[in-house]
């Protein structure tokens, strides 16, 4: 199978392009072929870095819709998870009630049970009054 792209006659040439060759030896003390290799040197860094400035340009308003869009779906999350938190908000109010209600139960209960079996309560622990009802802002007087 032959390469299509060459021709069996046509001489092969083993170096390439040789716009990309080195042009002196390493180390030979600062030659005239050193210091225009320096040169091509800097010259393809001057290029890289207008080939760099220009693909930032050219990116600056990709990246503003890419940053507007994220605003519109952080806008769009922001609505969704409104009601959410105020309905969590909402529960956890209740709960709150109804565990601060247990407890008074339970601290009534407690303390009914210390007196009927005719145990003191600790000394310095008076039993406190009546708390207020959450629903109404009164005294709980239990009738």
């Amino acid at each position: 199978m032959t390469d299509e792209t060459t021709k069996p006659d046509e001489p092969t040439s083993s170096h390439g392009d040789e716009t990309f060759e080195w042009t002196g030896e390493a180390g030979d003390g600062g030659s005239g072929s050193s210091k225009s290799a320096g040169t091509t040197g800097r010259e393809w860094l001057a290029q890289l870095q207008t080939m760099i400035e220009n693909a930032a340009t050219q990116a600056a308003p990709v990246m503003r819709e890419v940053a507007a869009k994220a605003a519109e779906l952080a806008a769009v999350a922001g609505e969704k998870a409104g009601p959410v938190a105020a309905r969590a908000a909402e529960l956890t109010a209740e709960a709150g009630h109804k565990i601060a209600e247990r407890s008074r139960d339970l601290a009534t209960e407690l303390r009914r049970d210390q007196a009927a079996r005719g145990e003191a309560p600790e000394p310095g622990m008076t039993p406190p009054a009546t708390p207020p009802d959450p629903a109404t802002g009164s005294e709980a007087d239990g009738s």
